[in-house]
């Protein structure tokens, strides 16, 4: 039986919390549409996505309007390109990305990720295709998004491939020189990557999914942040972290019955299977909509702070727990984003210099994803951006976490200069890269660093 003051709460959150559907991912896989000729397969490809995906954004709609819950992001995830780019060359690898947004504009689609190559172990030919063409890919498509999985906890780290993408990200930066390296926005490099992660740029289709499922990602650092404002309000010098850690697990029970609900209809809708529920706290730059502001109603005054990564640990696990509680299908990455340009208070601590990027690499060791949407000088040594990489998916490793990396090296900025991506992907302070070059040699070396003996658990 709902009490009235569970119902008068779902309905604060809908109104004044910013309560949302973040997406509703279709996942797709689309290693069928397969074939010798480019021709064949990009109509094959073009046809399928148009077929699965073209009642989408009315679906989202529909229940959306229904519930009174806005879907804000429709999107579709494919499984990986390189799949379908063995034995092409790099016209095909282009007339793909290119057929795929075309299909995905078709369908009103918001993005489409999976533009995608796994090389935590090796590289095949189609895994150098796909990384080779991502510059041209990233700069002349618009919803096309791209990740690629350079380490895992069984396999440790492919330092050949993380060389690789320095390389790739500045090549990626320069193509969309005009957009201050936006094109970077649209790629992640992971550790240990979800196969059924609804948030972009880094979703995609594993490949132990079925053919078509239903993903949801719910988000919701405003309803979070407002419960705690109002449980301190209310108790004030009575509580402890542990009072508020479960205030924010109750919330955020609420927040994925809700994201079920919605991902369930819309499944049904569309006469597909549900997945995942994905619960992560996803910040946008509107003001009020921030996981920074969750930490400093915790009591950090300054994010960047001792005591940042200890409260980013209580929240993300917080977070998880109420989701595990409240559904048998959480999955994707569920737990707590820290995305600079996209989290107006996490920006305004970079650009006031509480938060650099070794402060920031240590909170992301205990939040869902890792180095997340930061812009860095568009001088910065492909070395040192390989070597940010690697620090990166060593925490994930080591850790079995997943671990991630979007970073935008932005032509011609220096450190401290404000740069705005605009929509969702906000703007952000350039930050300061230190010691650059300085990590040359331990680049240059290559190779593979091995699994940490914890990984071998059979």
């Amino acid at each position: 039986m709902l009490r009235t003051d569970e119902i008068l709460s779902t309905i604060q959150m809908l109104h004044a919390e910013h309560l949302d559907v973040r997406t509703v991912t279709l996942a797709l896989n689309v290693d069928d549409c397969s074939a010798t000729s480019m021709e064949q397969m990009c109509c094959k490809l073009h046809a399928k996505v148009v077929r699965c995906a073209g009642g989408l954004v009315a679906a989202c709609d529909r229940i959306g309007l229904r519930y009174g819950i806005p879907v804000i992001n429709k999107r579709l995830a494919i499984s990986p390109a390189s799949h379908l780019l063995a034995g092409h060359g790099q016209a095909t690898a282009l007339a793909v990305a290119r057929t795929l947004d075309e299909a995905a504009a078709a369908c009103d689609v918001d993005l489409v990720g999976g533009f995608s190559a796994l090389v935590h172990k090796g590289i095949t030919p189609a895994d150098e295709l796909v990384m080779a063409s991502l510059p041209e890919v990233l700069a002349t498509t618009k919803r096309v998004c791209a990740s690629v999985n350079v380490a895992s906890h069984r396999a440790g780290i492919n330092m050949d491939a993380i060389r690789r993408m320095g390389e790739v990200i500045l090549r990626i930066a320069d193509a969309t020189a005009e957009a201050r390296g936006f094109g970077c926005a649209k790629l992640v490099v992971f550790a240990n990557i979800p196969e059924d992660n609804p948030f972009m740029a880094g979703a995609y289709v594993g490949d132990g999914e079925g053919e078509a499922t239903v993903n949801i990602g719910v988000s919701g650092p405003g309803v979070v942040c407002s419960a705690l404002a109002r449980r301190i309000q209310l108790d004030g010098e009575n509580l402890t972290l542990g009072d508020l850690a479960e205030e924010i697990k109750i919330t955020s029970f609420r927040v994925t019955r809700v994201g079920e609900l919605i991902g369930r209809e819309v499944a049904a809708d569309l006469g597909v299977p549900f997945g995942i529920v994905d619960l992560s706290l996803a910040p946008t730059p509107e003001v009020g909509d921030s996981v920074g502001e969750i930490l400093r109603t915790l009591g950090v005054d300054r994010i960047g702070a001792p005591g940042s990564t200890a409260a980013v640990a209580m929240l993300t696990d917080a977070v998880k727990k109420g989701g595990a509680f409240a559904s048998s299908s959480v999955g994707g990455l569920s737990g707590a984003f820290i995305p600079v340009s996209e989290d107006a208070a996490l920006a305004k601590a970079v650009a006031d210099g509480h938060l650099g990027l070794e402060k920031l690499e240590a909170m992301t060791s205990v939040c869902s994803v890792g180095l997340d949407m930061i812009a860095v000088p568009g001088d910065t040594p492909a070395s040192t951006i390989a070597a940010i990489i690697a620090d990166e998916v060593a925490i994930g490793v080591v850790n079995n976490k997943t671990t991630a990396v979007r970073i935008i090296p932005v032509p011609g900025a220096t450190p401290g200069e404000t740069v705005a991506f605009g929509g969702l992907f906000g703007s952000a302070v350039v930050m300061e890269v230190r010691n650059p070059g300085a990590s040359d040699a331990f680049v240059r070396f290559g190779g593979r660093i091995p699994a940490p003996i914890q990984s071998l658990r059979n």
